[in-house]
């Protein structure tokens, strides 16, 4: 996999609900371009305590050196955009935005990416089908594998 040049900062990966291109419109962030991306040793979870939804979780990522999380890789209109998302993710309470590399099908990027933070994890949450629906918004830009993944996960309304 090769590297691409980009100005760093000018990217964010985004895992869960944010990959649903309207949700990201509506909150104001301005892409140039969205296309589907890899986080490789990384596995999806829902353990992110949902505060608005108690019992319920929101997306995070956990290493897992075996797995891959896909999701969509909006390129921004300029390194200032990503800060608007940091309102939106409680960032840095709920979660802290890194810079990490992600696979594209043109080869790796650096992107900002939103890691849940450790305080805020809680295990056997299940998401919410209407935040679930979210995810499932971005089949454009995921595999049908791993969009089928999504579609059969179990939600809070499930139990």
């Amino acid at each position: 996999m090769t590297a691409r040049s980009a100005d760093h900062g000018t990217r964010y990966f985004a895992y869960g609900s944010n990959m649903n291109p309207e949700r990201v419109r509506e909150r104001g962030l301005r892409v140039l371009h969205a296309e589907g991306a890899v986080l490789d040793g990384f596995r999806l979870t829902f353990d992110k305590h949902a505060r608005a939804h108690e019992g319920m979780g929101h997306a995070s990522v956990a290493v897992d050196r075996g797995s891959r999380v896909e999701g969509v890789l909006y390129w921004l209109e300029g390194p200032e955009e990503i800060v608007k998302m940091d309102r939106f993710e409680s960032a840095p309470i709920n979660y802290s935005r890194e810079m990490t590399w992600v696979a594209t099908a043109a080869g790796a990027v650096s992107t900002w990416t939103y890691f849940a933070n450790p305080a805020v994890l809680r295990p056997g949450l299940r998401p919410p089908r209407a935040y679930l629906d979210h995810l499932l918004a971005g089949a454009p830009y995921l595999s049908a594998a791993y969009h089928a993944m999504l579609a059969a996960w179990p939600c809070a309304e499930d139990l």
